[in-house]
């Protein structure tokens, strides 16, 4: 298995690791990862694996068989020979870039409470899918709701609950598209805020940054129809 380092410490952006295997792709496995492999509409990392002089550019990183994470290189070379002890350096404006969307998505799913059918994460912007057969009246009010809870500073932690516990609180789930992995015993959660003043808590296994002051500004981008119960709506980060 890969031990996802990024859980714990997701601002971590170096990491000593060892490759355990190579994929019959062309994919690096390694003992650790502070790569994030795609999943929950959060895309993959990308950045740089080094060995001594060389240097392997990482594309993007994917869920692989069992617990392994991949690293996808960027073009076909010879792999770090299974044993060998690397570098992992994460693009970390992309990282960082994505964290703040995902963590504003959370926020935006806070001011819209509705069903969302879908999602999607990008480098400074992304959006959410609702079952919102009317379109908001006034697109405005939701930004600037938005932006008034990324003001209050608010912590951003996870933790953890039994998929029991997960069954006697359905509402916790808010994607109607995509359920929380089961099988491991385990739910994480990401919350936002502490004790009373908590905004959100919601299944997740994606980063988030550690307070929403660190989202800056956000914006509200267009409104789209998506059939004739969704919506969708853009946001983007505006620095």
């Amino acid at each position: 298995m890969t031990t996802p380092v990024f859980r714990e410490n997701p601002m971590q952006s170096i990491l000593e690791a060892q490759v355990t295997a190579h994929t019959p792709e062309g994919g690096i496995v390694c003992d650790q990862s502070i790569f994030y492999p795609t999943g929950g509409g959060q895309p993959g990392d990308s950045g740089q694996l080094l060995l001594d002089e060389q240097v392997w550019d990482i594309a993007t990183t994917v869920k692989g068989e069992g617990d392994q994470i991949v690293l996808v290189p960027a073009e076909p070379k010879p792999l770090p020979p299974v044993g060998s002890a690397v570098q992992q350096r994460l693009d970390w404006g992309r990282r960082m870039s994505h964290m703040r969307v995902h963590t504003a998505l959370h926020l935006l799913s806070v001011v819209l409470p509705l069903p969302v059918t879908g999602g999607a994460i990008g480098e400074g912007k992304g959006r959410l899918d609702f079952l919102m057969p009317e379109p908001p009246s006034d697109k405005q009010a939701i930004e600037d709701a938005v932006n008034a809870l990324i003001d209050q500073n608010l912590q951003v932690s996870d933790e953890w609950i039994t998929e029991a516990e997960l069954d006697e609180n359905p509402d916790m789930v808010k994607t109607m598209s995509v359920q929380p992995p089961r099988g491991s015993g385990r739910i994480r959660l990401v919350r936002i805020g502490e004790g009373d003043s908590t905004v959100d808590l919601q299944p997740c296994g994606g980063t988030h940054v550690a307070n929403t002051g660190e989202i800056g500004r956000i914006r509200i981008g267009k409104i789209e129809n998506k059939g004739k119960q969704n919506r969708r709506v853009n946001l983007l980060l505006e620095g």
